[in-house]
C-alpha cells in the first residue's frame, strides 16, 4: 500500500490551526475553572489566527493577501486586551467570594 499524500505547508498549518482551535474549544466547554477557561479561549484565538494566516497564502509565486494578516494583527491586540480584562474580572470575583475587598 502506498500512502503518498502530497501535503504542502499550507495544509499542515491549516490542519494544525484546526486542531489547536478544537483543543481550545473542548477546553472552554469542558472545564469549570475560570482561569483555565480563559486560557482555552486563548487557544481558540491562536488556532483561528493560524487558519487566517494560511488563508492569506496564495502560493510561492504570488504575494500573500495583506487583509487577513492585518486581521490577525488586530486580533492579537484584541486578544491581549480581552485577556487582561477577563483576568482582572476573575481576580475581582475571586476576591469577593473570599470576603476580601481588593
Amino acid at each position: 500500500m502506498n500512502f503518498d499524500m502530497n501535503l504542502d505547508t499550507g495544509t499542515i498549518f491549516g490542519v494544525a490551526g484546526m486542531i489547536v482551535f478544537g483543543i481550545g474549544l473542548f477546553g472552554a466547554l469542558s472545564v469549570s475553572d475560570s482561569l483555565r477557561r480563559v486560557l482555552a479561549l486563548k487557544l481558540c484565538g491562536v488556532g483561528a489566527s493560524f487558519i487566517l494566516i494560511v488563508a492569506a497564502w496564495r502560493g510561492p509565486a504570488m504575494p500573500a493577501d495583506p487583509v487577513p494578516h492585518a486581521l490577525v494583527i488586530t486580533g492579537i491586540v484584541v486578544m491581549v486586551s480581552a485577556t487582561a480584562v477577563a483576568l482582572a474580572l476573575i481576580r475581582r470575583i475571586h476576591s469577593l467570594e473570599n470576603g476580601r475587598d481588593v
